[in-house]
């Protein structure tokens, strides 16, 4: 969905603001108020379509034009056991008609369709807020499973909660009466009723979602129909029952983008789209080799789609042929890219270090999740960073490049490619789980305001020999970037030797001469080193006197939401604070020291125990305080507000 925005105006992350008024258009006489923001979450059984759900609520606020921001949580497994706790899946929706970071850290909905989404999500709804609960589902054998021993729908458990018992199943299938489906199939839809509820709750468009689901279900018109049928029942059922007197409207965010055409973008598919972008800019074809692997499969499944552009995917047997076959489509002159998680970083490792003895562009994106091993497969965390900096055998310096949002994603693949190209280096870009599923309103670029990212191919001989004959050295460098000339197999003259073994300055042949080798292993260090990467920029406000804070937060990835969002709250409370976020971590920006030194207090936080802190104290000699979270979920902001107050108060 797209929707056109106007001028930007900074806001904070508020609270919520009601303003109530009548209408007609909830339901005679029903009351209307408008509010600022909104967190939903819809949470279920693995099996009862809440990611559908969310991705049709998110899909639907970004064509009204509201600033978004999603959390996918989900089990690993394909089909989790049904009822249980470990097969609760959730989608968290936050939306607002100002700017917003993160997807809220409570929910002020919570749809529960059966007892354990209940057990699962009830620590997290703070007191007063509504759950609308799916009454049919709280039966003996389902609440036994999650060890309810009575209904706390019935034990005054939930006095807390504005609580809506709505008997979703049954309404479901009596309004589905006409299609003649079984009971087992017309129960599939109640995720489409409860749908229709919120949207007629919160004044969402519902001609996206009718037109999806015909589009979906198109070989099977009858089911499209039914879906579209539970869904208007659920908006009916809003619009006439008692127990919802009030809906409420959150206006367009018409405040809070530059003026352009924008769209709701997920991490991945940003990433994706970048990739594409810069195949074009650079007029090379993009080459994907790459083995599923969760939370990244879903750049394979995109970028299968657009042979078009000249994307050529590759789903390899392993991780080790995935990004072998990758090496070779760069060694011919292709935008190469493999894509994994932490697991898969692991195996390919002998390669990368490959790539970085070749010295060819190649893109290792891995979206990480939770580890050590298979760890948490569809869970969030930042734990891979020393194995991108550090991870394989003998000095194998790699440039590392981390996105702070979804939207982000497709910047950073353009500006990864960039130094890939420019410098002849694999390079990483880290992303993790939560950018790659969450998904945020993107700005749909002009093509003018890409990068120019061609390059040129070795095309004849480079260098003169002592006796005047022409030949070409493959490891003959750029005075500026160190870069070696990249050299299409099969142009006529350019034949050379590659392989792991180390090579001579220059002309490329095999040397085991202890003076070229540590002259070398120096140069490819250097040539990483004098990357080009912008200056660190710190959001510092000055007060009245002119002086700036005394405590700076530092982040790197996906924790720049709530990092910002709890910068706000903090300022808001009184109090200075600075705050700097880090899209390069190698090189780092050169001014990175200067900017440390400023400051009396640094905090990092993190969803790892702690390693870019660690790095900074190794190179800056900093007390670069860690603060840190591997719980597999985002940061709170509310939770980081309280870490920095304490830390300025320290």
């Amino acid at each position: 969905m797209t929707s056109q925005v106007s001028s930007p105006a900074e806001q904070t992350d508020a609270a919520l603001v009601g303003e109530q008024r009548s209408s007609g258009n909830g339901g005679e006489g029903k009351e209307v108020r408008r509010l600022d923001r909104v967190i939903i979450r819809f949470a279920g059984d693995s099996g009862d379509g809440m990611q559908l759900t969310g991705d049709r609520f998110t899909s639907e606020t970004a064509s009204f034009g509201n600033d978004l921001s999603t959390l996918p949580n989900f089990p690993a497994e394909i089909r989790a056991p049904a009822g249980t706790l470990p097969g609760v899946s959730s989608f968290q929706l936050h939306f607002a008609d100002h700017d917003i970071l993160t997807p809220g850290d409570a929910p002020n909905v919570l749809v529960a369709m059966n007892p354990a989404a209940l057990k699962a999500n009830l620590a997290d709804v703070p007191r007063g807020a509504e759950i609308i609960v799916n009454t049919d589902e709280f039966t003996k054998r389902p609440m036994a499973k999650v060890g309810y021993a009575t209904s706390p729908l019935e034990d005054g458990s939930l006095a807390a909660y504005n609580v809506h018992p709505v008997p979703l199943t049954t309404l479901t299938i009596e309004a589905l009466k006409e299609f003649g489906l079984s009971r087992k199939e017309a129960e599939r839809s109640k995720n489409m009723f409860a749908l229709g509820l919120l949207s007629w709750m919160y004044h969402r468009p519902t001609e996206g979602t009718e037109k999806f689901l015909r589009a979906k279900f198109a070989k099977k018109p009858d089911i499209a129909e039914a879906n579209v049928t539970a869904f208007r029942a659920g908006w009916n059922f809003g619009e006439t029952t008692e127990d919802f007197a009030v809906s409420y409207e959150v206006a367009p965010a018409t405040k809070a983008f530059p003026t352009g055409t924008y769209r709701n973008i997920s991490g991945n598919l940003a990433l994706s789209y970048g990739l594409v972008a810069a195949s074009q800019q650079a007029d090379l074809p993009l080459y994907l080799g790459s083995y599923p692997i969760t939370p990244a499969s879903d750049i394979l499944h995109e970028l299968s789609k657009h042979k078009n552009f000249g994307v050529r995917t590759f789903q390899a047997e392993d991780e080790i042929a995935g990004i072998g076959a990758a090496l070779g489509a760069a060694f011919g002159g292709a935008l190469a890219v493999t894509t994994t998680s932490g697991p898969g970083v692991a195996l390919k490792s002998e390669t990368i270090g490959l790539a970085v003895s070749l010295e060819l562009p190649l893109l290792i994106v891995d979206i990480q999740r939770g580890g050590p091993s298979t760890g948490l497969p569809t869970k969030t965390e930042q734990a891979d960073l020393l194995q991108a900096m550090y991870g394989r055998n003998g000095e194998a310096p790699v440039p590392i490049v981390a996105p702070r949002t979804p939207a982000d994603c497709f910047d950073a693949a353009l500006d990864a490619a960039r130094i890939a190209l420019t410098y002849r280096t694999p390079v990483f870009l880290l992303s993790d789980g939560y950018l790659a599923n969450g998904s945020e309103p993107w700005r749909i670029p002009d093509v003018g305001e890409l990068p120019d990212l061609r390059v040129q191919f070795a095309s004849g001989p480079n260098h003169e020999l002592a006796d005047g004959t022409e030949v070409f050295w493959p490891y003959k460098r750029d005075a500026q970037t160190l870069a070696r000339p990249w050299a299409v197999p099969g142009t006529p003259g350019l034949e050379h030797r590659i392989g792991g073994i180390e090579k001579q300055d220059g002309t490329g042949n095999i040397s085991y001469d202890p003076a070229n080798h540590d002259f070398m292993v120096r140069t490819r260090q250097a040539k990483i080193d004098g990357i080009e990467v912008p200056d660190l920029v710190v959001d510092d406000p000055a007060d009245d006197s002119g002086r700036g804070a005394g405590t700076l937060v530092i982040g790197w990835g996906s924790t720049y939401g709530p990092i910002t969002a709890a910068v706000r709250r903090v300022r808001g409370a009184g109090e200075r604070i600075a705050q700097a976020h880090l899209r390069h971590l190698n090189p780092v920006p050169r001014n990175l020291g200067e900017v440390l030194a400023r400051y009396d207090k640094v905090i990092v936080p993190e969803m790892n125990l702690g390693q870019l802190a660690t790095l900074l104290r190794a190179k800056y000699l900093v007390d670069a305080r860690s603060h840190t979270q591997v719980s597999g979920m985002p940061f709170k902001a509310e939770q980081l507000a309280e870490v920095f107050k304490e830390a300025i108060n320290d």
